[in-house]
């Protein structure tokens, strides 16, 4: 029979969440997300589940990077048939420092500029999905970027500011 991965959340207050699995031969994995988006991936000692080992600082984009490395989509099937289309999805955020805070979308010229289109935006309180040109950013902001590696690389020295 095989074993039901079943991860329980913690609620850090002030912090975030933890989300803990215990794996089928006993290791304990957590994965901590603070309020601010930073996540960490935690490994415990096998003897004291309270004890962690190491720990792994991961961005957002990291975070993204190592989900789609550890469940590839079985639903992809251009991916089964070898099909690349070279694109990348990213999230990219929206920073105090970022020229872009508090403009709108279409000041970005974002397609335009890097072919990488913004598919979403993640705020605190709700997500807006396909943003008009109008929508305006404000820090804190996630954007959901869809385009090729070179394009959606582009799009983010962009909102960085470089």
């Amino acid at each position: 029979m095989e074993h039901a991965a079943r991860p329980s959340r913690t609620a850090l207050p002030g912090v975030g969440a933890r989300y803990d699995l215990v794996t089928e031969e006993g290791r304990h994995v957590s994965v901590v997300v603070h309020s601010d988006g930073r996540r960490f991936l935690a490994f415990h000692d096998p003897e004291d589940d309270d004890a962690c080992q190491a720990t792994v600082p991961l961005s957002i984009a990291e975070s993204a990077a190592l989900a789609r490395l550890l469940a590839p989509d079985p639903a992809n099937p251009l991916g089964e048939l070898g099909i690349d289309l070279d694109l990348v999805t990213e999230q990219i955020p929206v920073t105090a420092r970022s020229p872009y805070t508090g403009r709108l979308l279409g000041d970005t010229a974002a397609r335009t500029r890097t072919g990488a289109s913004i598919v979403a935006v993640l705020r605190r309180t709700a997500a807006v999905p396909s943003p008009t040109p109008d929508f305006r950013f404000a820090t804190g902001d996630i954007l959901v970027v869809v385009g090729t590696r070179e394009g959606v690389d582009a799009l983010a020295e962009i909102i960085a500011g470089g």
